[in-house]
């Protein structure tokens, strides 16, 4: 058994983590994702300094982990709180790790700091460590496969192994990459969408306890590594939600693209209660294989139909008698199209053609665009912003394939003065506070009131859009604007017409494109409004052959018109009133493709503040719809001049009575035909609610005769169970008999066999006695004969001893044997000796090692008491520096004079002596020899003296190496002083 040397472990190291924050009900948990596996640890309380101590190992050969190399397959770390209570996973950040950093030697970790992190604050960070190990597990045993039969398939282009494509993602760039990166280079977006869901009560069984108090439910599935899921929704019974679209981009080719798909698994779509799955459809994606022809280069492949939703294992047997017309059913479209391909003039006809239209036609689409990031599954829904949804419908509809509406008809103005009297419309904030006050205005219900708080203003918002120049479309355009700000108090597109035909580099301006929006709120809203949401202008292209295209949308940012300068103007009624105005060129941006420029569009915005709204309750009127303040008639005019008498009937007085009368018989008539109204819409409520609880209460008596039949199913089958097992029990009793008797006889046979066996053993047992009874007899008689020859033997032995003794005696007299033992002894007091001498030795060289040591730790001991007083001294040191400087300057000074003098004094004795010498030029021999004799007396206490000092020199200097003694030290200067003297006297000689 061998190991496999080609096997190597990927392994990340997750240490510790610091500056958390401390949660007291969350758990830490990292994810690390690495070639489609994904890997986690175990969770960890939340602290400021978590350890994870957790290694995560990915499996390859070397052939694989050199491809990852050059791919630069990247290994993404996700950290996650997990909340105890409510099970929630909340992303606080990730850690990319490059794989090429990975080296099979042993490095040291590093700390990462998290990307994206949720707690901006702490910038928390974590401790990892990549390497490389060969994977030492044991091989399995070899053995020789049978020859596989030849392949009937083609062979895949490029020699690709299908199963070897594995989707690669590229977060720069936002897709998926499935095949080589030189040959696929085409792009292609892969949508799935769930449409509707019908009969989804049938899931839920009758021991399943949903949470409380609502329970939401969502649909969930994975779309190329991706979770995806919808928005929640509460009623099974009629489940309400928008059809929603989820899109992910691949790079591939289209015959690299069938291969992934010919080996891919179904897809698969849960119903979801939080974390439990009630229900599963699975849908193959082989229609998608069998579609994709060479058509997918010009228009979209679909898979589309109702699926039946199969309840998990725990619950199929409950579901077993349900009629198939009642089944839980799913409707799904999967959409696979070339990127570019839908940007033609048939666009519109063929994403028509593939959008399951399951809900109302007037509904929109939305529309899930996955992130280049992979999105993680979580229990709680997304939050959305109510606000933007309302501004982005439009474009969300036309990407959804849906085509715009048909242009509306408005009154136009050519000026501010020529529009109609400013009417007041509901603030924005009454939609959110009081929808029924909003919703009777809009639904024109006779004298409803609107509230309008005190510190609103009335606003005029006038809109120009002039001209459109620079369009960069390789076409003429019919162009239409259209546009939508519901925060002006209607949602319904506003669109210029007729169209108008545009060329390249040509300025056209648009008809029937100024219009003036009256509404009122407060001034903070607004310019919140304004600087959060701008208004989106759509280019569209109205072709009279087919369905209209959008060409591009430009972002006009409202908040403009704010910082520009205020000027003053008189209102209708003679209040002081302000204008703003603000005029710009906004790019036209191309929705799809490279976000390129595709023309310019000159507007203008002017907004008016016609100050505070003096009605507080405005009264909608059904036949007019005009807008009445709810005051008392006025008063009748009083006349200075005396009238002539008249009829009672003509007068004045009487006129305005009667007229006052009718109108309270009219507004009578009025409040009781509301009335009416009112209790019309609810009884129908009440019906309707009726109704609706009559079909919830027939659906679950439905649901549980279903189940009470399947329950009398299996009882009648229990029932059948039981008879079947009554019948083996006899058949099992007679059996039982049967073997009770045999085993009997059994018993029997096995008594008598062991009283058989019993007799023969005991048989055997006497002759085995006997035996050793005989046995003990011989060995008796063998001991006393042993005995007596032991006797003679100590005999023989005593005459030996007493001859050998007697010998001795008598060689111990001679003189050799008493100088041998003396020599003897002296051999063993000399072994003793140099054993001393030996042991002396050791000792001498230990101790010698032993103040080694002991020098060398008093140098350590003075070199950090050295230390110590340098530092203390080294403030003295720098006061005293100029002082030694100057000391110094001076000393050399005295220095050189006193050598000079020197100088002086030897060059005199040295003409001295060359006098005396020349005064003496007779030479004595008997001098001379005498002065040999006292020279080679000298030299000999010269040499000696040479030796002392070199010796003395030698000393100082062993001393100085040990590091123990400093030239401050005692002995050292004791030695200076006498390699001093001994240099002087040496010196004198």
């Amino acid at each position: 058994m061998g190991y496999r040397s080609d096997q190597m472990l990927i392994v990340v190291s997750i240490l510790e983590g610091r500056h958390f924050p401390k949660r007291s009900r969350h758990m830490l948990v990292v994810e690390a994702k690495f070639d489609g596996e994904q890997l986690a640890t175990d969770p960890i309380p939340h602290l400021e300094q978590p350890q994870f101590a957790t290694e995560l190992a990915w499996e390859l050969d070397r052939k694989a982990l050199h491809q990852h190399r050059l791919q630069r397959t990247p290994i993404k770390l996700q950290c996650f709180a997990l909340d105890t209570l409510t099970s929630a996973k909340e992303s606080i950040g990730y850690v990319v790790l490059d794989l090429r950093a990975a080296q099979e030697t042993k490095q040291a970790p590093k700390w990462y700091s998290l990307l994206s992190s949720k707690y901006t604050k702490f910038k928390p960070e974590v401790q990892l460590n990549i390497g490389l190990e060969t994977d030492t597990k044991p091989a399995a045993e070899t053995f020789k496969a049978k020859e596989a039969p030849p392949r009937s398939s083609k062979v895949a282009p490029g020699g690709l192994d299908p199963k070897s494509l594995v989707p690669i993602l590229n977060e720069a760039e936002g897709y998926h990459q499935i095949g080589p990166v030189d040959s696929c280079k085409d792009y292609f977006v892969l949508s799935v969408t769930i449409a509707f869901a019908t009969q989804l009560e049938q899931l839920i069984p009758s021991t399943l306890r949903l949470p409380e108090p609502q329970p939401e439910f969502f649909f969930y599935y994975s779309l190329l590594g991706n979770d995806v899921t919808n928005e929640p929704f509460t009623d099974l019974i009629n489940p309400d939600f928008e059809p929603e679209r989820a899109s992910v981009r691949i790079r591939s080719s289209r015959e690299v693209l069938c291969m992934y798909l010919s080996v891919q698994p179904k897809l698969q779509i849960h119903l979801c209660c939080g974390d439990q799955s009630l229900g599963s459809t699975e849908i193959p994606l082989t229609g998608l294989l069998m579609k994709a022809s060479p058509e997918i280069e010009h228009r979209p492949v679909v898979v589309e139909g109702a699926f039946i939703l199969s309840p998990p294992n725990r619950a199929k047997q409950n579901m077993v008698s349900v009629a198939a017309e009642s089944s839980p059913t799913i409707g799904v479209s999967i959409t696979l199209h070339k990127e570019g391909s839908l940007q033609t003039s048939h666009r519109p006809r063929e994403m028509n053609e593939s959008v399951v239209t399951k809900k109302e036609p007037s509904t929109p689409q939305k529309i899930k665009e996955l992130p280049a990031q992979p999105p993680m599954f979580s229990d709680s829904p997304p939050t959305k912003d109510e606000d933007t949804d309302s501004d982005v419908e439009s474009l969300k509809s036309v990407q959804a394939d849906s085509a715009p509406p048909q242009p509306q008809t408005r009154p136009e103005t050519s000026a501010p003065s020529e529009r109609p009297l400013p009417g007041v419309q509901p603030p924005p904030s009454l939609s959110h506070s009081a929808p029924e006050v909003v919703r009777s205005l809009s639904e024109s219900t006779s004298a409803q009131k609107i509230a309008i708080p005190p510190a609103a203003h009335h606003f005029c918002f006038l809109l120009d859009l002039r001209s459109i120049h620079d369009v960069d479309i390789g076409f003429p355009v019919n162009c239409i604007l259209r546009y939508s700000y519901p925060f002006f108090g209607s949602a319904a597109p506003i669109m210029t017409n007729p169209p108008v035909e545009v060329h390249r580099n040509m300025e056209v301006f648009l008809p029937q494109s100024y219009c003036a929006f009256d509404f009122a709120t407060m001034p903070h809203q607004l310019q919140e409004k304004f600087l959060r949401l701008p208004l989106l202008v759509e280019l569209w292209h109205k072709d009279k052959l087919a369905k209209d295209l959008l060409l591009g949308v430009a972002r006009l940012q409202l908040s403009n018109v704010l910082t520009s300068e205020k000027t003053r103007f008189l209102g209708p009624h003679g209040e002081q009133c302000w204008r703003q105005t603000f005029s710009e060129m906004a790019p036209v941006m191309a929705i799809e493709g490279s976000k390129s420029k595709v023309a310019d569009l000159s507007y203008t915005i002017t907004l008016e503040d016609y100050g505070l709204v003096k009605v507080r309750e405005v009264v909608v009127s059904e036949s007019s719809q005009s807008l009445v303040v709810n005051n008392p008639p006025p008063a009748p005019p009083v006349h200075s001049q005396p009238e002539p008498a008249t009829e009672p009937h003509e007068t004045l007085e009487y006129k305005a009575a009667l007229e006052l009368e009718m109108w309270k018989e009219t507004q009578e008539e009025m409040f009781v035909s509301q009335l009416k109204k009112k209790e019309l819409a609810h009884m129908q409520a009440l019906a309707e609610e009726w109704k609706r609880r009559n079909r919830e209460r027939e659906a679950i008596v439905n649901k549980k005769v279903a189940e009470y039949t399947v329950l009398e199913e299996q009882l009648q089958k229990a029932l059948a169970d039981l008879e079947k097992r009554k019948r083996q029990l006899a058949s099992d009793e007679i059996e039982l008999k049967k073997a009770r008797t045999e085993l009997q006889l059994e018993c029997e046979r096995s008594i008598q066999e062991r009283e058989d066996s019993i007799r023969r053993v005991r048989e055997d047992c006497l002759h085995q006695i006997e035996l050793e009874r005989l046995k003990a007899k011989q060995l008796e008689e063998d001991k006393r004969r042993l005995q007596q020859q032991l006797q003679e033997a100590e005999h023989k032995f005593k005459l030996q001893d007493k001859e050998f003794h007697q010998y001795k005696e008598q060689q111990s007299s001679k003189p050799e044997i008493r100088l041998q033992s003396e020599i003897n002894l002296l051999t063993l007091e000399k072994v003793e000796l140099e054993r001393k001498l030996e042991s002396a030795t050791k000792s001498k060289l230990h101790y010698k090692q032993q103040w080694g040591r002991a020098l060398k730790e008093l140098a350590r001991i003075k070199q950090r008491e050295q230390e110590n007083a340098m530092a203390r001294l080294k403030k003295q040191q720098d006061e005293l520096e100029q002082m030694r400087l100057r000391y110094l300057a001076a000393e050399e000074k005295d220095i050189v004079k006193n050598e000079r003098l020197e100088l002086e004094e030897i060059r005199n004795e040295l003409n001295r002596l060359k006098l005396q010498e020349d005064r003496k030029q007779a030479p004595d021999t008997g001098s001379t020899s005498d002065r040999k004799m006292a020279a080679s007396g000298s030299r000999q206490q010269d040499e000696g003296l040479d030796d002392y000092l070199s010796r003395l020199i030698e000393e100082r200097d062993t001393l100085l190496r040990t590091g123990v003694y400093t030239h401050e030290d005692r002995i050292i200067s004791e030695l200076d002083r006498q390699i001093r003297e001994t240099m002087a006297k040496r010196s004198i000689r």
